[in-house]
């Protein structure tokens, strides 16, 4: 058995380019992914490069005075970090600041657009009937349909037929504008009251019995009537100033005006009637690749037990109607983000909108719906371009600093260690090798952008490293001391510098870890790198600097022990090597021989 093991050990020892191969290997790929990629830095935050700094101020909404409080706030943050970090925005910092502000900064590099489109975006969500729509330019649209989670063969894209009757007809003999609008009226005022039905808002008022039915609300009869269809005549959804008007002031039980922009860009208008699900109802939305019906990328809808029933309640009535009114539109912010239609009730708790997506319009819409109700209404109070100026003085600061503190770590190392100082400097390199690639790569594949915080982990790694490598060096010169070669010392000194190493950089990693999880924006930054940096301590000491030591303790200059090497026993205070002694064997008699010991 003894032989056996020693054996193990022997071919262990022997082969330690092995190891070095692995983590050569490790770092010629990721640098090739890194360069194929075309990230070759790291992304910077907005402290760094800059970026938008967006300030929105919570107002209350009518009935509710007292809003405005710090639940709600807390709960609207975080929202809006799901919503913002759902784009893959990463850094994004989202914070409180006074009792009814909200500030949002965006990390230049990412879909800021796109990011401040949706934290803008403040209004809660509602699932509300089409009841009449049509194209600013007049012509039909195509539109998502609605599917149940077991009919997701039926075809997808359908043409929103017009909602309106235009009698227009320019070769008559001579009807005046006035005879074409009275049509128009009518046919408006006729879908209006198709579309009134006792359960249109049923299922709003199955859950708040103190809701107004429509004809209460005046949207769909009487003067309201004619005013809901003035305002729809009147709606220009081309005018950005008209699309941030329109419904404004409608409660979620009043049928309303909105406008939306379909697949193809173009803006459409529609006649809304009152709110049947509300967006607090969705319980989880996603962005599905279907390949099985050929679909595309779809987006799939997981609702509560409440929200279940409401939008089996509407989807069954939506069901039975004919174009454009067996449409449901989903309003985020007064603006009509998709409207499928529905070919039968949805009874399943969850359903399918299959339309002209790609990913990114999906990956919105699920993020619309997953994250857009929110308890405040918020406007924006303003938006503001953060230049990098300060941040890059500060990073010209901090790279300084870094680089004194290292060069006073290498001194360190040559004066103390001398030759192991090599081994050290070489760890040290390939540890800030594989920190830079790995921080480059996560910057397109999780959103990982470096802040000031994060610069000033990656420093506090390199007194982390160098402590690894200094438990180990020490270890081995304490084998030293005791009498032992150089190559058993290496490996004797192994298995103890190896268990203190793992429980110093297990204490770092869990503390880099809780403060990860506790904390938000810029200190995330420096908890995650001195995680990184502390996972990646290990794999350089376990691949490289371990291997590496073996290797050098088969070279003359240190196995002899030079003066120069940092392993010369002689200055260590070694004792003599053990010898073999010889003691007297002791009888009643008195000594009579001696033995070898």
């Amino acid at each position: 058995m003894a032989t056996a093991k020693k054996g193990r050990n022997a071919s262990a020892q022997s082969k330690p380019g092995r190891s070095l191969a692995l983590i050569l290997i490790a770092i010629v790929a990721l640098t090739g992914g890194m360069f194929a990629s075309g990230h070759t830095t790291p992304r910077l935050g907005i402290d760094l490069a800059g970026g938008t700094s967006i300030t929105l101020e919570a107002k209350n909404e009518p009935g509710q005075p007292n809003a405005i409080n710090q639940t709600n706030m807390n709960t609207a943050v975080s929202i809006m970090e799901r919503r913002v970090n759902g784009l893959g925005v990463s850094e994004a910092e989202v914070q409180t600041q006074g009792d009814r502000n909200i500030i949002v900064n965006i990390p230049k590099g990412t879909n800021s657009k796109q990011a401040r489109d949706q934290v803008g975006t403040t209004a809660k969500l509602y699932f509300r009937p089409v009841v009449a729509t049509e194209l600013a330019g007049g012509d039909a649209a195509p539109t998502p349909s609605a599917t149940g989670g077991s009919d997701k063969d039926e075809a997808t894209d359908k043409a929103t037929e017009k909602a309106t009757d235009k009698a227009t007809d320019k070769a008559t003999d001579g009807s005046s504008p006035s005879a074409s609008s009275t049509t128009q009226g009518r046919a408006l005022s006729d879908a209006l009251r198709a579309d009134e039905t006792p359960s249109a808002s049923a299922s709003g008022a199955a859950e708040d019995k103190a809701s107004p039915s429509p004809s209460a609300t005046g949207g769909t009869s009487g003067d309201a009537d004619g005013k809901l269809q003035a305002q729809y005549a009147a709606l220009d959804c081309t005018k950005e100033s008209v699309r941030a008007t329109a419904g404004d002031g409608a409660k979620p039980g009043d049928s309303t005006v909105a406008c939306g922009q379909n697949s193809q860009g173009q803006w459409q208008k529609y006649i809304l009637g009152p709110a049947a699900v509300d967006g607090t109802d969705v319980d989880e939305a996603k962005a599905v690749l279907n390949t099985q019906s050929g679909a595309g990328w779809t987006v799939t809808m997981d609702f509560t037990d409440k929200g279940a029933k409401k939008f089996a309640d509407i989807t069954g009535q939506l069901a039975q109607k004919q174009s454009p009114q067996n449409q449901f539109a989903i309003v985020l912010d007064g603006e009509v983000v998709s409207d499928p239609y529905v070919s039968q009730a949805l009874t399943g708790g969850n359903a399918e909108i299959s339309g002209n997506f790609n990913q990114q319009s999906a990956d919105e819409l699920a993020n619309m719906l997953s994250y857009g109700a929110l308890p405040l209404t918020f406007k924006v109070a303003s938006v503001t371009t953060v230049t990098a100026a300060l941040g890059g003085e500060q990073l010209h600061a901090g790279l300084i600093a870094g680089a004194i503190g290292l060069a006073l770590v290498v001194l360190y190392l040559l004066v103390y260690y001398r030759g192991l100082s090599f081994i050290a400097v070489a760890s040290l390199m390939v540890s800030a090798a594989l920190t830079y690639v790995i921080m480059a790569l996560l910057g397109p594949t999780i959103g990982f952008a470096l802040n000031l915080p994060a610069v000033c982990g990656a420093i506090v790694a390199i007194g982390i490293t160098a402590d690894s490598f200094i438990v180990y060096f020490e270890r081995v010169r304490d084998e030293i001391r005791e009498g032992r070669t150089l190559r058993p010392a290496v490996e004797r000194a192994w298995p103890r510098a190896r268990r203190t190493i793992l429980v110093s950089d297990f204490v770092s990693f869990l503390a880099a870890a809780v403060l990860f999880i506790v904390t938000v924006g810029k200190v995330q930054g420096f908890a995650f790198t001195l995680g990184l940096t502390t996972v990646l301590d290990v794999v350089v000491v376990f691949l490289f600097t371990k291997p590496l030591l073996t290797l050098m303790a088969r070279r003359k200059f240190f196995a002899s022990g030079h003066k120069w090497s940092g392993l010369d026993p002689k200055a260590l205070g070694a004792k003599p090597p053990l010898r073999r002694t010889r003691r007297p064997v002791h009888s009643a008699a008195g000594p009579v021989e001696t033995k070898e010991a």
